[in-house]
C-alpha cells in the first residue's frame, strides 16, 4: 500500500500495523474509526494503552498481570489455594479460566526450557514455584504446558527439582491435547476435560 495523503494518518497506520496479525489495510481501518470518533473517546483510548505500560503490574505470588500486588485470582478466597497449576504465559491462564473447570491457583513460568532459543531453567520463574511448593498447605500442583518436547522437557526438569513430600501429588493434563499443540490453541472443551481427567506425572 503506498503512502497516504496525510502523514499523521501514515504514522498511525504503521503503528497500528505493528500489531501481530494486523496488515495495513485492516491497520488503516483503525485509524479511519478513531478519526471519526469523538475527542474524548480517542483520549480515553489512549489513556488504557498508555495505562497498560504505567500502571500495569506483576503479581507477586504467581506472576499473573495484576492492577495490585496480588492478581484478583490469588487474592480470591473462593480459589482453592491447595492446588497450583503450572503454566507458560498468561494466555494460558485466559484459555483454562475460559473453561470453567479449574478452581485453583496459579504460577506463571514466563516460557519454558528452550535450548533452541536460548531460554534455560534461570530464566523462567522456577524458582520461585519450587519456594511455593515447600508450603505444608499445597497439596496438588498442575502441569498445564504445552504439549511439545520444549513443554514435556520443563515439566520434568521441574518434576525432578521438587522435594519429595507424600502428601504432594503431581499431575499433568490428561492427553485429550494433540501432540505438538500450544495450551492457547487447544479449544475449551478439550482442555476442560484434559483438566478434569488430569493425571499423575511420572516423568516418562
Amino acid at each position: 500500500m503506498q503512502s497516504l495523503s496525510s502523514k499523521l494518518l501514515d504514522r498511525a497506520v504503521e503503528q497500528f500495523a505493528l500489531l501481530p496479525g494486523i496488515g495495513r489495510k485492516t491497520a488503516l481501518r483503525f485509524a479511519l474509526f478513531l478519526l471519526k470518533r469523538k475527542p474524548e473517546e480517542v483520549e480515553a483510548f489512549v489513556r488504557s494503552i498508555e495505562a497498560l505500560k504505567t500502571d500495569i503490574r506483576t503479581c507477586r505470588q504467581c506472576n499473573n498481570i495484576s492492577d495490585n500486588d496480588l492478581c484478583e485470582i490469588c487474592a480470591d478466597p473462593k480459589r482453592d489455594g491447595s492446588v497450583i497449576c503450572v503454566v507458560e504465559n498468561i494466555r494460558d491462564i485466559l484459555s483454562i479460566e475460559a473453561t470453567s473447570q479449574y478452581r485453583g491457583l496459579y504460577h506463571v513460568l514466563g516460557g519454558i526450557i528452550s535450548p533452541m532459543e536460548g531460554t534455560g531453567p534461570a530464566d523462567l520463574h522456577i524458582a520461585s514455584l519450587l519456594s511455593r511448593l515447600e508450603h505444608p498447605g499445597i497439596s496438588e500442583v498442575l502441569f498445564a504446558l504445552s504439549a511439545t518436547i520444549e513443554g514435556e522437557t520443563t515439566a520434568y526438569y521441574i518434576y525432578k527439582k521438587i522435594p519429595n513430600r507424600e502428601n504432594l501429588i503431581i499431575s499433568t493434563l490428561a492427553k485429550g491435547i494433540s501432540v505438538g499443540n500450544d495450551l492457547e490453541y487447544t479449544d475449551q472443551l478439550t482442555l476442560g476435560k484434559s483438566i478434569l481427567n488430569r493425571v499423575h506425572f511420572t516423568g516418562k
